[in-house]
C-alpha cells in the first residue's frame, strides 16, 4: 500500500509539473499547427533522463495523446513523429525508439532502438524528373496487437497481431498474425508460441503475406 500511495503521489505531482508544458505546447500547435508543434516537443520531452523523465512523459502524453494508459513506461530517447499515436495500458517502450502513426495495445512491449513506422510506401520511387522527397507516399496506420513483444532494434512497418514475437534485429514487412514468432529480414514466421492456438493461428497464417515452412508444420500438429 505505501509502494502505491507513493506512485500516485508521484504521479500527482508529475501532472501538475506539465501543466504549463501542456499549456505552452497548445498555444505552439494552435500557431504552427499539431503536425509541425508535436515532433518538437517529443523529442524534448524524450531527454529527460531516469524515473523522472518516464512520469514526466507519461503525464504529459496523458493530456496531448488521443490515448495513453495506466502504467506506461517510455523510455530516454524515445520519440514519437505523431500525435495522433496511441497507447495502451501497461505498455513499455525501450530507450530510443522511433513510433510513428501506430497504436500500442495493452502489454505491448518493445525493446531498445525499435523503430515502427507507417508502411514500406511512405516515398514513391517511380517518376526520376523529380526528387524523391517530393513524390507521394502511402502511411497505413500500423497496430501492434496485445502483448506482443518486439526485441531489440527491429524495424515493423505492418500491423502485428496479438501475442506475437518479433526476433531482435527483425525488419517485419507484412502483417503478421496472432501468436506468430517471427524473425530474420524480411522477417518470416518460425512457429507459434501456444500449441494449443495453432490451429486458429495456421488459419490466420494462411491469409498472411507472411508464409513458410513454418505454417505447414504447425498445420501437421493439429492433425
Amino acid at each position: 500500500m505505501a509502494k502505491q500511495s507513493v506512485k500516485q503521489l508521484a504521479e500527482i505531482i508529475a501532472a501538475a509539473a506539465v501543466v504549463i508544458p501542456v499549456v505552452v505546447y497548445r498555444v505552439h500547435a494552435r500557431l504552427a499547427g499539431v503536425e509541425r508543434a508535436f515532433p518538437g516537443w517529443s523529442q524534448l520531452l524524450s531527454l529527460l533522463p531516469g524515473l523522472v523523465g518516464v512520469y514526466l512523459r507519461r503525464a504529459f502524453y496523458r493530456m496531448v495523446l488521443p490515448t495513453c494508459g495506466r502504467d506506461v513506461c517510455i523510455s530516454f530517447g524515445t520519440v514519437f513523429s505523431h500525435p495522433t499515436a496511441s497507447i495502451g495500458n501497461r505498455v513499455y517502450l525501450g530507450v530510443g525508439c522511433m513510433i510513428g502513426d501506430v497504436t500500442l495495445e495493452d502489454d505491448a512491449l518493445v525493446g531498445s532502438h525499435v523503430s515502427i513506422i507507417n508502411g514500406r510506401r511512405q516515398h514513391g520511387i517511380e517518376r526520376l524528373d523529380i526528387p524523391v522527397r517530393e513524390q507521394p507516399g502511402e502511411y497505413p496506420r500500423v497496430v501492434i496487437g496485445e502483448d506482443s513483444w518486439i526485441g531489440d532494434r527491429a524495424i515493423v512497418t505492418a500491423d502485428l497481431g496479438k501475442h506475437c514475437v518479433v526476433g531482435a534485429g527483425s525488419v517485419v514487412t507484412k502483417a503478421v498474425p496472432d501468436f506468430a514468432i517471427v524473425v530474420g529480414n524480411p522477417a518470416r514466421i518460425k512457429g507459434f508460441r501456444e500449441a494449443s492456438s495453432a490451429a486458429a493461428a495456421v488459419a490466420a497464417a494462411a491469409a498472411s503475406p507472411i508464409r513458410t515452412a513454418a505454417v505447414a508444420d504447425a498445420d501437421l500438429s493439429t492433425k
